[in-house]
């Protein structure tokens, strides 16, 4: 019987530190924090909204701005097994990647709040510590932010790759989670940036194409 290769069992046996199963959550955040504190004497903290938290925040904001950030883009291919699917029927939520450009809205918490509030948003965030905690630039009419946001890496077990037609119809028909169906999640999302006067084509069009 031959040997098994070394090298496949060094591979099988790396940690990914993608994986949210080898990441400890409580830390992320607690790192997050740190970081946030580092920033200068008493900093606000701004987080950039791509997708539910433009329309549904669940926390007062002390102000909001239409932001621009360069080098990310919204993009519907995080799976989700439980707020919009099923480990059986597996639905998807939005995740901010690399490349291109994408709109949507900072909002900033004062300082005395970030503390109280950023557990609540986490739990909301990062149930499960999928996403990649990033600070990003936005641009924006009163000036430039920088922000807290809700990243996904393209290795994360989490991320779909290419999704075709077909597969994007299957999961607008059928997934559905605790907290109702990818479509609808979609659809939510395109409505609440065309509330702030963003206008997503590309989603858009997914939306119309498979549906």
């Amino acid at each position: 019987m031959a040997s098994p290769d070394p090298h496949l069992a060094n591979t099988a046996t790396q940690p990914n530190p993608w994986d949210p199963a080898q990441r400890d959550g409580a830390q992320m955040m607690q790192d997050t924090l740190a970081e946030w504190r580092a920033q200068g004497p008493r900093p606000d903290l701004w987080v950039f909204g791509y997708a539910s938290l433009v329309w549904r925040p669940e926390f007062q904001a002390a102000e909001q701005r239409l932001a621009h950030v360069q080098g990310y883009h919204r993009c519907l291919r995080m799976w989700s097994r439980v707020n919009r699917g099923t480990y059986e029927r597996p639905g998807l939520v939005f995740a901010l990647m690399n490349g291109g450009s994408c709109q949507g809205v900072a909002v900033r918490l004062p300082f005395e709040e970030v503390e109280a509030i950023m557990p609540a948003l986490w739990v909301r965030e990062m149930p499960n510590p999928v996403y990649d905690p990033k600070w990003v630039h936005c641009q924006t009419k009163q000036g430039p932010v920088r922000a807290l946001a809700f990243t996904l890496s393209r290795r994360s077990p989490n991320f779909t790759g290419t999704l075709s037609p077909a597969q994007y119809r299957d999961i607008f028909t059928h997934s559905t989670g605790r907290y109702g169906s990818t479509l609808d999640y979609a659809q939510q999302t395109l409505e609440g940036l065309r509330t702030h006067g963003i206008e997503d084509h590309a989603l858009a069009r997914l939306l119309k194409q498979n549906t």
